[in-house]
């Protein structure tokens, strides 16, 4: 048993034997490490395990407190964080200029110095990079005459074979006649949009939305109009809708699962409905599944391809947020579109090398994909919980966080006369790295949040560095 396992029965033990009464503050984080001489993360890992048994519950800027009978709780319930709200960007089309902040911000994240809480990769050391590459290796000796002709688009039929089969295991179908494979999923989303779209032309997108996406568009050149976008249910479907009909849009670019960066799950219902509007309308959808596997519930989530009958769906992932993003394997399900995006993949990038494919194909088939995915969402669940109670212990007063259902990111709203880039400098002078806001947008709705990474194990260095942030936050809101 874990140290912290220990310290939470012994509390739920206090509990039931009424030494600690319902509604009683506990010792506080820091009280309970002095005293017992355990790290800070400990304590809380106590403490969010006494939370998901219901016998804690936590309240903001307050502390932990014994939780409230059944009974008791209509008299005395605590207040709750209050949620996210919908956002409300304006809806007007604008060009795209973002590659140059995020690249110079990305430059300094990737810093190996840097403390990575501003990283959008995952952590690596869980990864089967070692075992992926002995199959490489493997291939490599094996094949002494490798052709550039055995590389063509598609794709490699072996690793094809496997993703659709994995499509089949997660209680989707897949047809893999439709499968195109790519370099990694930044590929497959620009070949879908230069499938779907022209130059000038407007892209529908949440708000806050993926910074792909608005690169992919920048690219391309053409224009970005940010939805509204609730942090539970994904794009308003209602807005878009109001906004298809008033303006020309030529495609739809969203993120129905794990959404980076509010981390939230679509509702089926609301899955439906979305690829009903847009398919009454014959616009088509760019799909991005790149969190699709690392789900914190019971099953695999649906996706919108789940729901295409017509081939307006066009659905984009890789291997590069689970299995390693050394070797940028991805693929493009793109649906009526898929013959163009063949021809683009090969006009674009000619190939994806055999080698990665057929390593990844190998592992897939041999090396349990599904044991090492659950070790991985378990840890994420876990250090999503620590990461969101050490936000609203250590930052300032009035700040909020989303409540991710996958992924591996966090999105923490702060107070709004904190300016995340002014935040970000003054992190990144003492090696700490975060997400700013303006990463997210073509405007600067979001210039007081900031996007958290919580992959890596917690350890003393993170802790100290997100307590770290939250005290410099705090000494923007004083300034």
């Amino acid at each position: 048993m874990n140290l912290y396992e220990k310290l939470a029965d012994e509390i739920e033990d206090l509990v039931r034997s009424g030494v600690l009464l319902p509604g009683e503050r506990v010792p506080s984080v820091r009280q309970m490490s002095q005293h017992r001489k355990i790290s800070i993360t400990t304590v809380i890992r106590a403490y969010v395990l006494l939370e998901s048994r219901g016998v804690l519950e936590s309240r903001p800027q307050s502390g932990y407190f014994v939780r409230q009978k059944p009974s008791q709780e209509n008299k005395a319930r605590s207040a709750p964080q209050p949620p996210l709200q919908k956002t409300h960007p304006l809806p007007v089309s604008t060009q795209v200029d973002m590659s140059r902040l995020v690249l110079s911000t990305l430059r300094s994240i990737n810093s190996h110095e840097a403390v990575p809480l501003g990283s959008p990769y995952p952590d690596a050391s869980p990864f089967p990079l070692q075992r992926i590459s002995k199959y490489a290796n493997i291939i490599v000796r094996r094949h002494h005459h490798w052709s550039v002709l055995d590389d063509l688009p598609p794709g490699n039929p072996h690793l094809i074979r496997q993703i659709a089969r994995r499509y089949m295991e997660n209680g989707q179908s897949a047809d893999p006649g439709e499968i195109i494979i790519t370099v990694g999923a930044t590929e497959a989303l620009n070949l879908c949009l230069q499938a779907v779209a022209k130059p000038g032309d407007t892209i529908a997108v949440e708000s806050p939305t993926y910074y792909a996406f608005l690169h992919a568009i920048e690219r391309l050149g053409m224009r970005a109009l940010e939805v509204p976008t609730h942090p539970r249910d994904g794009i308003d479907i209602e807005a878009l809708a109001a906004i298809m009909d008033s303006q020309p849009i030529a495609a739809c670019m969203v993120m129905p699962n794990f959404q980076n960066p509010l981390g939230f799950q679509m509702p089926e219902h609301r899955k439906i409905e979305l690829v009903r509007v847009l398919t009454e309308r014959q616009i088509p959808v760019i799909e991005n599944a790149i969190y699709n596997e690392l789900y914190y519930g019971e099953s695999h989530p649906t996706s919108l391809k789940s729901y295409d009958s017509t081939g307006m769906v066009l659905h984009c992932s890789s291997f590069s947020k689970t299995l390693s993003s050394a070797y940028r394997v991805g693929w493009a399900m793109p649906g009526k579109y898929r013959d163009l995006v063949e021809k683009y993949k090969f006009l674009n990038t000619l190939t994806t090398s055999s080698i990665p494919q057929l390593a990844i194909a190998e592992y897939l088939i041999q090396d349990g994909y599904d044991h090492h995915l659950r070790r991985i969402r378990k840890s994420y669940a876990q250090q999503a919980s620590i990461m969101t109670a050490m936000v609203q212990r250590f930052f300032p007063s009035g700040t909020i966080t989303s409540q991710p259902m996958g992924g591996y990111v966090l999105w923490v709203e702060l107070p709004e006369w904190i300016d995340s880039m002014k935040l970000y400098h003054l992190a990144l002078e003492r090696k700490i790295t975060i997400g700013p806001g303006y990463m997210f947008s073509t405007t600067d709705a979001y210039r007081s949040c900031i996007r958290l990474n919580y992959s890596y194990p917690w350890s003393t260095e993170i802790e100290a560095a997100l307590i770290t942030v939250g005290q410099l936050a705090a000494s923007c809101e004083r300034s």
